[in-house]
Order: structure tokens, then sequence, then C-alpha cells
């Protein structure tokens, strides 16, 4: 699924990145903890979270992420989206909350992240 098709799924407003709507989304993790999006996620992962500050838009950068997803809609600062443009990650807002992000993305065909056994 591209970033194009999440958009039109959950009804969201794209803050920046239009240039990079034909990226792949691979797998989706939707968390408000940083430690488990750097533990649990892999490269080209969609994150879906309601968290808006500077350090959403570094852990996307750590993890390679496809794009952010915020919720609820919540828009992060300026600051905040000049950084995630000068860094290449694309950003989207949507009224829906993280539940329902979930489960729109899943009913499309979108797969979790898979938790690794320890």
């Amino acid at each position: 699924m591209k970033l194009s098709d999440v958009k039109r799924i959950l009804d969201a407003d794209v803050l920046c990145g239009d240039e990079m709507l034909y990226v792949d989304v691979k797998r989706c993790f939707a968390c408000d903890l940083i430690s488990e999006m750097l533990i649990y996620v892999s490269p080209q992962t969609l994150l879906i979270t309601s968290l808006t500050n500077a350090h959403i838009i570094h852990t996307a950068q750590v993890m390679d992420a496809a794009g952010v997803v915020f919720v609820g809609g919540k828009k992060p600062d300026e600051m905040v989206i000049k950084n995630a443009e000068l860094s290449n990650i694309p950003l989207l807002s949507t009224p829906h909350l993280i539940y329902d992000c979930c489960g729109l993305l899943f009913g499309n065909g979108v797969k979790g992240e898979q938790r690794n056994s320890c």
C-alpha cells in the first residue's frame, strides 16, 4: 500500500511530504512510547501516534519510518514539521483515533509490526 492510500483511508491531511506519497507502507505500528518504537519497529513501518513533539521525528529518522500519522486531529508545531521536511519524513494528520486507524488499515491489508520472541 502507498502512503497516498493511507491518506485516503484515514481521511488524513498531509502536513509535509506530498512528494513522498508514493512510498510503500509495509507495516504499521501504533504507540505513544518511543522506547517501544525503537525496540519493535523495522524500516518502512508507518508510525501511528498522538505524540507531536520533536522526539517522534528523531525516532522516525532512526528507524527509517515510512511516515508518521498523528491521530485525533493533532498537528505538531511548525518547527517539528520543518524538521520532518528536512529529514524527508512524510507527516499526516487524521481525525481518527489510534484504534480506528489500526482497524481501518488492517481491514485494508496493512499488517502490524511483528514482535520478536525473546
